[in-house]
C-alpha cells in the first residue's frame, strides 16, 4: 500500500462535479483507492463515498492505493487533485 497527503484547492471542495471527475479516475485503476479524512475512510471509486466525506476546500485528505497498479494510480490521482479537479 502506498500514500500520500493532498490538499483539496477546489473552492467549492469536493463537490458533485469534482467528486465525479475523482470517481472517474479511481475507476480507470485495479488497485482499491481510497482517502482518510477526519478519521473516517472513503472509497474514492464511489460517488457517494466521496461526497459524504464532505470534503472543503482547503482540507487534507490522504490517498491511499492498494494493489498491482497502486504506484501509477496514487500518482496520477494525486497529480490531478493538485490540478484542481478541472475547475
Amino acid at each position: 500500500m502506498v500514500n500520500k497527503t493532498v490538499t483539496i484547492k477546489n473552492p467549492t471542495g469536493l463537490h458533485l462535479r469534482p467528486a465525479g471527475i475523482l470517481c472517474k479516475e479511481a475507476l480507470r485503476y485495479q488497485s482499491s483507492v481510497k482517502f482518510r479524512f477526519k478519521n473516517e475512510t472513503a472509497n474514492a471509486k464511489s460517488v457517494l463515498s466521496v461526497l459524504g466525506a464532505c470534503v472543503k476546500c482547503g482540507d487534507t485528505i490522504t490517498l491511499e492505493c492498494e494493489g498491482e497498479d497502486e504506484e501509477k494510480a496514487l500518482f496520477e490521482i494525486a497529480a490531478l487533485i493538485d490540478s484542481g479537479l478541472g475547475e
